[in-house]
């Protein structure tokens, strides 16, 4: 009896591979080709990013060495790359190396950086930096909208752009 039931079944499946050969060819196909492309971008994900961290170490030694202006393009470069790491970064080093000294032109990597970090609390830190740059640049006005922003967003960074308002 057990095995009348597995051969039934066995004659089942043969009949149903049979009946959806083509099917299952292209169904396989597609998960195959799937699985293959979602390597393929992962491993390039993963080599931009290996680059991008390169360039980046590279515009530090710029910097030690003295040479701004080379290293201020390469830290652009990564800015506009939209890596959302080393993005951040390179424009802390623009600031805090005042690389840059067109403020408007630091406000467009200002944008940029915004429209690359995708996290709440990433982007209202950023939204932090910009304010305090606005500031620091004689613009009060446009940085306590921003910090105003932050404190109503309830951000985590809600005290410290309170505090900056007092």
């Amino acid at each position: 009896m057990e095995n009348e039931e597995k051969i039934s079944f066995l004659k089942t499946l043969i009949v149903f591979y049979e009946n959806n050969k083509t099917t299952l060819v292209v169904l396989a196909t597609i998960v195959v080709l799937s699985i293959l492309s979602l390597n393929y971008l992962n491993y390039h994900k993963k080599n931009e990013n290996i680059k991008i961290s390169e360039k980046y170490v590279k515009a530090g030694i710029y910097l030690t060495l003295n040479k701004k202006k080379d290293s201020r393009a390469i830290l652009k470069e990564i800015i506009e790359s939209h890596n959302k790491f080393y993005s951040i970064l390179s424009l802390n080093t623009i600031i805090d190396n005042n690389l840059e000294k067109n403020n408007e032109e630091v406000l467009k990597l200002f944008e940029i950086v915004e429209n690359t970090s995708k996290e709440k609390e990433q982007n209202n830190l950023i939204k932090l930096k910009k304010a305090l740059f606005l500031i620091k640049i004689s613009r009060e006005e446009e940085g306590k909208i921003i910090l105003n922003e932050i404190v109503s967003d309830d951000s985590i960074w809600k005290e410290t752009a309170s505090e900056i308002l007092e």
